[in-house]
């Protein structure tokens, strides 16, 4: 059961918006009144973790005529070699990173599949990006996506059966899952929040960041820094969620197709996260760090070229983030929350670079 927090975050303020022009070439500033971000149609910090999932649905639950089986062991780290070249191979031997499988042998009517989710509910607003490169294996979807309930999720997916390398046609799905999406049996195709974009490259050749600007009466969908879709209406969430990263086939016509004839890999290489905390000790936190949030540096902009850039990258950047890194280490950068053992788990079981930044904006 996915539970639903009780407590509501502030919201980006339009002050703080104003001021972005201001701050957005400063490179050196403190950022303890946190990140701010611009897009393309607009003029925190804790220790919140990731953890692989284990379960299993039945064919009727998962709306396909097979069910799917969600295994840790489907869930692979593929340490870099050397820290110090971000794109260089795994020791496996394939690309480093966060490495989701879909197998191909079916277990008691079941495709074997995979999902990490964070452990903490409480994303709002903000906007979250992932480094992926998906399978180009044909049959099942590759989803990075937020989700509160079946009728409050904001999904970016990649069905690789609609993938056609002759034709050059790379569509990518951008979902809002509504009441009206329930009403149609969860058919995005029968909705009007299914936006569906031809990229101009093949992801699953390369990394490609991919962006979803969740805002209070829109979402805005990126691909490496390009504004490519908004979504608008009832359908936008009004509660904050969680974030997951998935590979699954149910072998639905419809959508995921498949299930694969081999076993099917897409590599997540990070996760970065600017956003609004729904809880309130957040809203402390952050009232007692951020004293004022006009001085030069207070609030730190977030680089919207199509390079991926880490605060933690520069000097003094970092004391609203959390940083999971490949090395074993969990950096926590001024953390004012408690880690209940979730940071450790990820450095642990995983060596993919991952950066989740908690930001709350307050009103002002």
């Amino acid at each position: 059961m996915r539970l639903r927090p009780s407590v509501q975050a502030s919201v980006a303020s339009s002050w703080v918006f104003a001021v972005l022009p201001l701050l957005f070439g400063l490179v050196t500033g403190d950022c303890e009144c946190g990140y701010s971000m611009t897009t393309s149609s607009d003029n925190g910090d804790a220790s919140h973790g990731w953890a692989p999932q284990g379960y299993n649905i039945s064919s009727q639950v998962s709306r396909g005529p097979f069910g799917e089986s969600f295994a840790v062991r489907n869930v692979m780290s593929n340490t870099i070699k050397n820290p110090n070249i971000f794109d260089g191979p795994g020791t496996l031997g394939l690309d480093a990173g966060l490495l989701l499988l879909v197998r191909n042998v079916i277990q008691e009517d079941r495709v074997p599949v995979s999902e990490v989710s964070t452990t903490d509910l409480d994303y709002f607003y903000g906007t979250f990006r992932a480094g992926i490169k998906t399978t180009d294996v044909p049959g099942t979807c590759s989803a990075f996506f937020w989700y509160q309930n079946d009728t409050q999720e904001i999904d970016i997916e990649f069905l690789s059966a609609q993938f056609d390398k002759e034709k050059g046609l790379f569509p990518v799905n951008f979902v809002l899952q509504s009441k009206e999406a329930a009403a149609a049996s969860y058919d995005a195709a029968n909705t009007t929040g299914l936006r569906r974009v031809n990229l101009p490259f093949d992801p699953s050749t390369d990394f490609h960041e991919y962006r979803f600007d969740f805002l209070p009466s829109k979402v805005l969908f990126y691909a490496d820094g390009s504004l490519l879709a908004e979504a608008t209406g009832s359908g936008v969430p009004t509660t904050s969620g969680h974030l997951l990263l998935s590979h699954w086939s149910n072998g639905n016509s419809g959508w995921s197709h498949g299930p694969p004839t081999v076993d099917a890999v897409t590599t997540v290489s990070y996760v970065k996260a600017y956003f609004n905390s729904s809880l309130e000790q957040r809203h402390q936190d952050f009232a007692s760090r951020c004293k004022d949030p006009t001085a030069r540096g207070a609030v730190c902009a977030i680089p919207d070229h199509n390079a991926t850039f880490f605060f933690s990258a520069g000097d003094n950047l970092t004391p609203n983030q959390t940083e999971y890194g490949g090395a074993g280490n969990d950096d926590d950068h001024g953390g004012d929350g408690d880690d209940n053992g979730a940071s450790g788990l990820i450095a642990k079981a995983w060596a993919f670079w991952l950066a989740i930044i908690i930001v709350i904006f307050a009103s002002f």
